[in-house]
């Protein structure tokens, strides 16, 4: 597959690096640590002029009609700067929307996502509960018209200010995902202490919450389990930006840092490590893009690339971040250095949407031969 990047694609990521460069630089991201909001207002407006908060929306509901690929450029951008912002759950939730909502439900939702006049997030994972659909337990019950939800969520990204929630819970025994509105009776909203400083993370609680028949989004399993494919492959893309970074962060110091003389990074041992993290880099790179480019190509491999894609990655970040924190020495412990926000930022992203255990597990489940009928 050609990994290059089209023209358009290019200047994408060309311009989503220089919108963060000047408007979420490292110095801004910790003025904002202690921050209630989830977003910066200002980054968010003009991320909503580039163009990103729409970018996978049809056209017709005003969005940009892009595919995962260019979302997966944005979001290695994102994880390169560790930029606070819903814009990845938003991102997906409206790709959902566009993919399985009924009209209406598109047509009321997807302009206020696309223009960025509201944001959406999914809640998914459980309490003590994998990232896979076995692992939801929330209810979900039809009465009448409407459906009422229960159940408790976690790990729920941006759900303080967001305006819908996309919630799975099972339903007549299957999971299926249902737009919330994040105000209606009965939905509370609690902010988690996490380890990655530089996001908002929520707990949500559900009881008794109503919402009409018609917000079903995510009809079955099949459906849920695209979207996780989708969120996997982002969280995959975001990864790479933060890797790539944590690479450059530890060449740029074993160039200045000198021990016995001479620069750190002129010794064979410290070049061996160097290479080993540029090799996971590029790994995760191609695993992540091929995912992408298969997704948006319904390839018949597709759900194959976003759990290889998701297992590489989440695997690297433990190996990226243990070099990385010793090639730096001391000083990488530190509060003052900036290698622990971008720590942080990578072993968060190595359990969100699944670890490397769980995506394992599900491509023996793919690539295992089906029984032949008798």
């Amino acid at each position: 597959m050609d990994f290059e990047l089209s023209d358009e694609q290019a200047m994408l990521r060309a311009a989503s690096r220089d919108l963060l460069s000047d408007r979420a630089s490292i110095d801004v991201v910790r003025a904002q640590l202690d921050q209630d909001d989830d977003v910066d207002p200002a980054l968010w407006r003009l991320a909503a002029q580039l163009g990103w908060l729409g970018l996978a929306i049809p056209e017709e509901h005003d969005g940009a009609g892009q595919g995962l690929a260019e979302l997966t450029l944005v979001a290695e951008e994102i994880g390169r700067a560790v930029a606070r912002g819903p814009f990845l759950p938003s991102a997906l939730v409206g790709r959902a929307l566009a993919r399985d909502a009924a009209p209406p439900l598109r047509a009321a939702v997807l302009p206020a996502l696309a223009t960025g006049a509201a944001w959406a997030t999914w809640a998914f994972a459980e309490p003590r509960s994998p990232w896979t659909l076995d692992g939801i337990h929330a209810t979900a019950r039809t009465d009448g018209v409407s459906v009422v939800l229960d159940g408790v969520k976690t790990a729920v990204q941006d759900a303080g200010g967001a305006r819908w929630l996309l919630v799975t819970a099972r339903h007549e025994g299957a999971p299926a995902s249902f737009l919330v509105d994040r105000d209606a009776p009965g939905v509370v909203v609690r902010r988690q202490r996490v380890l990655d400083l530089t996001r908002s993370f929520y707990e949500v609680r559900l009881d008794g919450v109503r919402v009409p028949r018609d917000h079903r989004v995510h009809s079955g399993p099949a459906e849920v389990q695209q979207g996780l494919d989708d969120a996997s492959v982002l969280t995959s893309g975001e990864t790479l930006g933060v890797l790539h970074r944590l690479l450059e962060l530890t060449v740029e110091y074993l160039k200045v840092r000198v021990q016995f003389d001479r620069p750190l990074g002129s010794f064979q041992a410290v070049k061996h490590k160097c290479a080993t993290m540029a090799m996971l880099v590029h790994g995760t790179r191609a695993a992540t893009y091929y995912a992408a480019m298969a997704a948006d190509a319904a390839a018949p491999d597709a759900a194959r690339a976003a759990s290889v894609a998701a297992s590489y990655s989440s695997a690297a970040t433990g190996d990226m971040s243990g070099e990385a924190l010793q090639l730096h020495g001391g000083i990488g412990f530190t509060w003052d250095h900036d290698l622990h926000l971008y720590l942080r930022r990578a072993e968060t992203d190595g359990v969100l949407y699944g670890d490397a255990a769980i995506h394992r597990d599900r491509l023996c489940d793919l690539v295992r031969p089906v029984p032949a009928a008798h």
